[in-house]
């Protein structure tokens, strides 16, 4: 059992009815974590504002209990002595609590002793998400009582259960104060975990103070904009919920770059869209319309490159930008990075034996040969060792590996093989990565050139609530909607023409925006209605793709999981 770690920002930005706490008291012998043991545990388990679980045990410890310890909570020796060990108590409540937040009255001392705890039997630090109803009721109550110890906010509040210093009646008082300050909480819009954070911290920062420029965000996806004094767009982002992504930028982000945007930022607006698409691909838009200086991503589509093969007389691959409208028959993209290309049509010349020179051959094919013919990587075209006819047979194998890439992929694999066998694992993984990042960028030149040529299309998807309709035309958004009930092929279609857009013949769409349509499309709940041109995608060497593809996916997840696990131990090691 590993030690419950911090939720991300995603999961603070929960509504507060549907997120999971548990509440938790301590009983100790002392108030010194390090000198001192944990002799019960109490946990409530909240949802929704019901009690979902409760967990309670006493711990045994090696020293006697000191008499005001006793005197205090009612605690005995003789209660601890047949009382399970730290080692067999702790894995348990740490399965009890699993990721929820944890919230004490006053949580430093509770999850001081935690941590000690945590640190003795697993080695590892504990890092838990909090809240503290303590802070939460300073904030919220002022002056309204005369101090705040748990034992004053229950009879405020008028709880059934007074605190009695036993562990699990304290967290069953605390439940009771909590649900109440979260109704006081309501009062100053908290409606999120991320909410109650930013009410439990100090209101002087310059970030925490400017939150007013959202009050009146909505629970809605849509496009937000940072705008500057000179009504410039500084930053342009998207949200599933509006108000939970931009209270985001108020809270406990310490990120300078946050800072300085919140800093410049004399307004923010925000438009919302019927579905998190839409808001995808306006954001992608406006990005590449308006520039915003705060904006990285996306800012320069033109980054995606092509590999065209040349026309002259001894072809060669090429590497090109992106262009969305050229024909994919000698061309393959589009790639992520000029970077990424460049391996590609390296490979591919290690591969067939394609020459990757830059300069143009005289047909007097009087060139001085470089080492790429002393070690056979190449024909050598430029010095005349091969004419024409004789270096055809490698344009006609790169030319039909951009097509059917059965053999392309074929080759690479064996390379990888025998470099792994003959244990050169660097170059065995990089002739692997280069195997993978082909598969992919064949994979999304395939769907980008099929939606690309199929007119106007309409899909939809059929959901548990009614059904997500998509109208696009030549590989561009035209519309995206979300029904309440199910709609039949011909209500769908009434949609889409409904939904038209005059202008969207002149919308020439990014790379990134057509892969967004495709993703959308390759879901297997959805299906195509029409389609002005018909949709076909490509299947040549569909098989040896398709298990590449699933191959370099595995991967990635593993190394995913690979460097989460990392992160998590150079977190808890901190």
């Amino acid at each position: 059992m590993r030690p419950v770690t911090q939720l991300s920002l995603d999961d603070r930005g929960i509504p507060l009815f549907d997120a999971t706490f548990v509440v938790v008291d301590l009983e100790t012998s002392g108030l010194d974590p390090q000198a001192s043991s944990i002799t019960e545990i109490g946990a409530v388990k909240i949802c929704g504002g019901e009690v979902v679980g409760e967990f309670a045990s006493f711990i045994r410890i090696e020293t006697p209990l000191p008499a005001r310890i006793t005197a205090i909570t009612g605690i005995t020796d003789a209660m601890l002595a047949s009382a399970p060990p730290l080692e067999s108590v702790l894995p348990q409540f740490l399965s009890f609590a699993s990721t929820h937040p944890l919230i004490a009255h006053n949580v430093p001392f509770d999850v001081g002793f935690l941590r000690a705890a945590v640190s003795r039997v697993y080695g590892e630090t504990f890092a838990p998400q909090t809240l503290d109803t303590l802070r939460l009721a300073r904030r919220l109550l002022g002056d309204e009582v005369r101090n705040f110890r748990l034992s004053t906010l229950a009879q405020r509040f008028q709880s059934p259960i007074a605190p009695d210093h036993r562990a699990l009646t304290d967290a069953r008082a605390t439940v009771h104060v909590f649900h109440a300050l979260v109704e006081r909480a309501a009062g100053f819009g908290a409606t999120t975990v991320d909410d109650l954070h930013a009410l439990t911290r100090s209101s002087s920062t310059p970030q925490a103070r400017r939150k007013s420029l959202i009050a009146d965000a909505p629970n809605t996806a849509g496009v937000y904009r940072f705008i500057g004094p000179n009504d410039e767009t500084l930053y342009v982002g998207k949200a599933t919920d509006l108000r939970q992504r931009l209270s985001s930028y108020f809270g406990a982000d310490n990120r300078r770059r946050v800072a300085a945007l919140v800093r410049d930022t004399k307004t923010i607006r925000w438009d919302i869209t019927d579905t998190v698409l839409e808001a995808e691909v306006c954001e992608l838009r406006a990005i590449a319309v308006e520039q915003p200086r705060y904006n990285v991503r996306h800012r320069r589509p033109e980054r995606h490159v092509d590999v065209v093969l040349t026309t002259e007389a001894f072809p060669r691959l090429k590497i090109v930008t992106h262009d969305p409208h050229a024909n994919t028959t000698d061309r393959l993209g589009p790639f992520a990075s000029h970077r990424q290309a460049t391996r590609f049509v390296e490979t591919v010349a290690d591969v067939t034996g394609l020459r990757d020179c830059t300069m143009p051959i005289r047909r007097a094919q009087n060139h001085p040969a470089c080492i790429r013919k002393d070690v056979n990587k190449c024909p050598a075209p430029c010095d005349g060792t091969v004419d024409i006819a004789g270096y055809l047979p490698s344009v006609l194998a790169a030319s039909t590996s951009l097509a059917d890439p059965t053999g392309l992929l074929a080759s690479l694999r064996d390379s990888m093989t025998v470099r792994a066998n003959t244990h050169r694992f660097e170059e065995a993984t990089t002739v692997r990565d280069t195997l993978h990042q082909l598969a992919f960028a064949l994979h999304r030149a395939r769907q980008l050139s099929a939606l690309r040529v199929a007119g106007t299309l309409v899909a939809l998807r059929h959901t548990t609530q009614g059904c997500d309709t998509l109208s696009c035309r030549n590989g561009a958004f035209v519309a995206a909607k979300t029904h309440r009930h199910r709609l039949s092929d011909t209500e769908a279609l009434t949609w889409a023409w409904a939904a038209e857009v005059t202008d969207q013949a002149t919308v020439v769409p990014t790379a990134e925006e057509t892969m967004l349509l495709a993703a959308w499309l390759n879901d297997t709940t959805t299906r195509i209605v029409s389609s002005s041109n018909g949709f076909a995608v490509a299947c040549r060497g569909g098989q040896a793709l398709h298990a590449t593809l699933i191959e370099g996916r595995q991967l990635r997840r593993q190394q995913q999981q690979a460097l989460r696990q990392a992160d998590f131990s150079a977190a808890t090691n901190r």
